[in-house]
């Protein structure tokens, strides 16, 4: 996701809080988390190292989000709420990563 803020050294919950509305609800639009493989000499090693699904808001382009465990998400279109989630910028595009998730009933 390409978004122009004033830059900041690594992960943050304020940039993260300042993209994302709290008073919006998130949607997950994933059916279950992919794993992501860690790389070396631009090789895939087999060990996964996290798990990322998609998501939405009204007003947002979908976003991915990385998860360092590996979890359940809830079915498709169910309104999220993120634990602790963070974003950096890198090159003007944004990446999100997040504790967990949860379904907000």
């Amino acid at each position: 996701m390409k978004y122009n803020t004033n830059r900041h050294s690594g992960y943050s919950s304020s940039l993260a809080n300042s993209i994302v509305d709290k008073d919006k609800p998130v949607y997950s639009i994933s059916n279950e988390p992919t794993p992501q493989q860690k790389f070396e000499d631009k090789k895939p090693t087999g060990e996964i190292i996290a798990y990322k699904a998609w998501f939405t808001q009204s007003g947002l382009p979908p976003f991915e989000v990385k998860f360092t465990k590996e979890m359940r998400l809830p079915t498709y279109l169910s309104v999220v709420e993120f634990v602790n989630l963070q974003a950096v910028e890198v090159s003007y595009n944004v990446y999100f990563k997040a504790d967990g998730v949860k379904e907000v009933k």
